[in-house]
């Protein structure tokens, strides 16, 4: 698109100081502001800020929150029957080639003391193996569990794994899987896309420039999957994820944040439950820890469903509980966990203008538009937009609620080493808690204080520990296949 255009295209939305400096600028300059210009839809951005601002507005008299209704939940807690039967349905539409996994992966480690992505860290297990390879093997062992259960050929049944990275972590993510020779996975059966961003907007509305060349960005939020979802994978390939899942017949999707490292991807009895109840979308929930948990709580605003963060929930909300069952009202811990079907990830777009992102008001650099001159801020001078993948909830027809234990499914990386809690030490025991019960579960005993861990290769959620029956394990070690156990007798 010629200069002139997008100049035309960004005068008619109110945004023309964009080229305050354009007389200044070298020819190099101006050629990546303009690719910068054209590549950004300021008519949405436009819309995007008119809804945040009216939707914060709203906010002030919010609609009254209500715990989830009775039967709007189910538990996988205490009914084997109906985890068997989920389990079924879920590993067949896996056999079927019918499931595709969507991980969202764009953070970085900063918090955790590392620049990587967050999947690339080493939460210190004794094989040192990261995210990633963890939740890459659990695909694998899935796949070969579906095809034995199912009477599929070996090699036959594939889960696409879908990695939505960020404008900062995507090159180093890519060399990671490539280093890594996919931890076992085929490279045409991962596929990477990036999360979106959005400019960083004033108080009133106005795009904020970065320098005199660029546009000040951020990333859209967790949210911004579902538009990334419809992006070219790359400048070089005009596939999207949603064209590739069509392509492959790809009917359920379930979709994780890489930081769990407890989650049980394309969890087949999940996916099962999601199809029973003919579900468009659905989360999965855990139990809160205690009334004062600092989580968002899956939950009813008015007529819908919505995930409730725990700053809208008053003293005595949190503390009331159910007089049925004496457990928490407003219980169900939201955890990031979610099944769509692919024509609901399509559907999106259709009320994606109904959707309100979060204005997010922080110190952002910028440029003096008078001056020319670098502005550091002290205070917060303009607002990010982020919308969280928890939005869509609201505009879902059929939903459903699964609850799991959280000893089985969640134990989240948020914390610096030695914090306590949601932290590498924690994650690390919690990941070997588990697989010391999955031993157990088989009839195996496991004396104090050894730690024993099995790959995902070897296990994916306790199945197929059947012949440690009767054994005792009193060495510690790493096992890889399930022969390496005899050697901790």
């Amino acid at each position: 698109m010629a200069v002139d255009q997008i100049r035309d295209r960004y005068q008619a939305a109110g945004h023309d100081h964009l080229f305050t400096f354009w007389s200044t600028l070298e020819e190099s300059e101006r050629e990546s502001l303009s690719n910068q210009l054209e590549k950004i839809d300021i008519n949405r951005v436009n819309r995007i800020y008119k809804k945040a601002i009216a939707s914060e507005k709203a906010a002030a008299d919010p609609e009254p929150i209500e715990p989830l209704p009775a039967g709007a939940c189910e538990s996988v807690v205490n009914d084997p029957a109906s985890e068997k039967r989920w389990r079924s349905e879920g590993l067949q539409a896996i056999a079927r080639g019918e499931v595709g996994v969507l991980l969202m992966a764009g953070g970085q480690g900063t918090r955790l003391g590392s620049s990587a992505p967050k999947g690339c860290y080493d939460i210190g297990l004794p094989s040192h193996k990261s995210l990633f390879q963890y939740q890459a093997e659990r695909i694998a062992r899935l796949q070969v569990v579906a095809e034995k259960e199912c009477n599929k050929p070996a090699g036959s049944v594939v889960m696409p794994w879908y990695v939505m990275t960020s404008g900062p972590t995507r090159r180093e993510t890519e060399l990671f899987f490539t280093k890594n020779k996919f931890f076992g996975l085929s490279s045409k059966n991962v596929i990477f896309f990036e999360q979106g961003t959005l400019p960083c907007l004033t108080a009133e509305g106005k795009i904020m420039l970065e320098s005199t060349s660029r546009v000040a960005v951020a990333p859209d939020g967790n949210g911004g999957l579902y538009a990334a979802t419809r992006t070219p994978l790359s400048e070089s390939n005009n596939s999207t994820v949603l064209s590739d899942l069509t392509d492959r017949g790809v009917l359920y999707v379930h979709a994780y944040c890489v930081d769990n490292c407890l989650v049980k991807v394309a969890d087949p009895v999940f996916l099962g439950y999601c199809i029973s109840k003919q579900a468009d979308c659905a989360a999965k929930v855990v139990p809160k820890a205690s009334a004062s948990e600092s989580v968002g709580v899956v939950a009813r605003r008015g007529e819908k469903f919505s995930v409730v963060e725990y700053s809208e929930i008053s003293k005595e909300q949190a503390e009331l509980r159910n007089s049925k069952t004496g457990e928490l009202a407003f219980n169900a811990a939201n955890i990031a966990n979610h099944f769509y079907t692919t024509s609901y990830l399509k559907s999106v777009e259709s009320f994606e203008d109904d959707l309100a992102f979060h204005i997010a008001r922080k110190k952002i650099p910028t440029i003096d538009l008078k001056t020319g001159d670098a502005v550091k801020p002290s205070k917060p001078n303009g607002m990010k937009l982020e919308l969280f993948v928890f939005d869509v909830f609201p505009f879902t027809k059929r939903f459903a609620v699964l609850e799991v234990a959280r000893n089985e499914e969640f134990s989240p990386l948020k914390n610096a080493p030695g914090t306590g809690s949601d932290d590498p030490e924690t994650s690390r025991r919690d990941l070997l808690t588990q697989h010391k019960r999955f031993l157990e579960r088989a009839g195996a005993q496991v004396k104090d204080g050894v730690e024993i861990e099995l790959s995902p290769c070897v296990s994916y959620a306790g199945e197929g520990l059947e012949f440690v029956r009767g054994k005792i394990f009193t060495r510690s070690g790493c096992v890889e296949n399930p022969e390496e156990l005899d050697a901790l007798l």
